[in-house]
């Protein structure tokens, strides 16, 4: 079920199983490192890894995907069954599984960032270069 990225990653990746606590544990991330709190609205999540060491994160859950929409920017994000990103200070990078709609199109995002100078925006790349920026408060828990 798991991707090759995943399982060669998972030596040394402190790795949490149930809805709870892998939802707690992936706000916690979020938090630490600076990103808004309600970034991966995820359901079901039934795994939870992050090796500090690579900087790899993941999130299975057991749907084969979830759409939400961030209703302060009426913008609506597909997370697949499995979302992987590699994490630091203040983004997102290289991540998979996850979709924003734009127009008719589903585009791959690939980069979320929080600037240091401008820590009330959130920016978004995508597969195709196109970027975006919002406001941070978009993604609180619960958005």
């Amino acid at each position: 079920m798991a991707s090759q990225a995943i399982e060669s990653n998972r030596p040394g990746a402190e790795v949490f199983n149930g809805d709870a606590i892998c939802m707690k544990k992936s706000v916690n991330l979020l938090e630490e490192l600076g990103l808004p709190k309600g970034l991966l609205p995820m359901e079901d999540i039934q795994e939870f890894g992050y090796n500090r060491t690579t900087g790899f994160m993941w999130l299975v859950q057991g749907k084969k995907k979830v759409e939400h929409t961030f209703k302060k920017i009426k913008q609506t994000v597909s997370y697949a069954a499995e979302v992987t990103a590699f994490a630091e200070k203040g983004k997102l990078r290289k991540i998979t599984g996850v979709k924003t709609k734009e127009l008719m199109l589903w585009l791959s995002v690939v980069e979320v960032c929080v600037p240091e100078a401008s820590p009330e925006k959130v920016t978004f790349k995508t597969g195709t270069g196109l970027s975006d920026s919002f406001d941070a408060t978009a993604f609180a828990l619960g958005e």
